[in-house]
């Protein structure tokens, strides 16, 4: 048997992961745009958001076989301490835990960080989105009506948040380089494994 790997991404992941977002977009309203980004645009993507935020795959036997990351959630200075995330997993690996612990790892990565809560917004109804996130510890806070027009209907969003350092003051944020050169990053990304199941 061999063990999913969940690490950080990295530009050459760009193709695998625009693959898998390919589909929801083009076949779904869980994302809300309309065109698929290539592999050059998701591959800006990734560059973007490590700047500041972690960008996660699981990789199974070589493959990408999901992702997870995190983004600014308001820009704001008082949002600060907030960020958005998402968690894609291809559909051929899906029910296998991987979502799960994708997220599991990213909150590990974000609490070490300094940021304070997570927020997530999902295409209602999303029952397996919304069944992911309650697992993984967010609750429902409200939902913006009609606030997406696509494949021809109107579409709620409903939105999550979890805690990520509930009982801690607001601290400097650390970008992801510094808790690499901190030396935990490796075992914070381990965080997830131990959810994943294999066939």
């Amino acid at each position: 048997m061999v063990a999913s790997l969940i690490r950080m991404a990295t530009a050459d992941d760009a193709a695998a992961i625009a693959e898998i977002y390919r589909p929801i977009v083009e076949s779904t309203a869980i994302s809300f745009e309309t065109v698929a980004p290539d592999a050059g645009e998701m591959r800006q993507r990734i560059q973007e958001v490590l700047h500041a935020h972690p960008w996660l795959v699981c990789e199974h036997e070589g493959a990408v076989a999901g992702y997870a990351y995190a983004s600014k959630h308001r820009a704001r200075a008082a949002y600060q301490w907030s960020v958005d995330t998402s968690v894609y997993v291809d559909e051929s690996f899906r029910r296998r835990g991987i979502g799960h612990g994708l997220y599991l790892s990213l909150f590990a990565v974000l609490a070490a960080q300094g940021y304070a809560n997570a927020f997530a917004g999902i295409t209602l109804p999303g029952r397996p989105s919304v069944a992911l996130h309650e697992r993984v510890g967010f609750t429902a806070v409200g939902v913006y009506r009609r606030a997406g027009y696509k494949s021809g209907a109107w579409h709620d969003v409903g939105w999550w948040q979890r805690q990520l350092n509930p009982d801690a003051a607001p601290s400097l944020i650390r970008g992801v380089d510094e808790v690499r050169t901190a030396g935990v990053l490796e075992s914070l990304l381990a965080t997830g494994s131990s959810v994943i199941r294999h066939p």
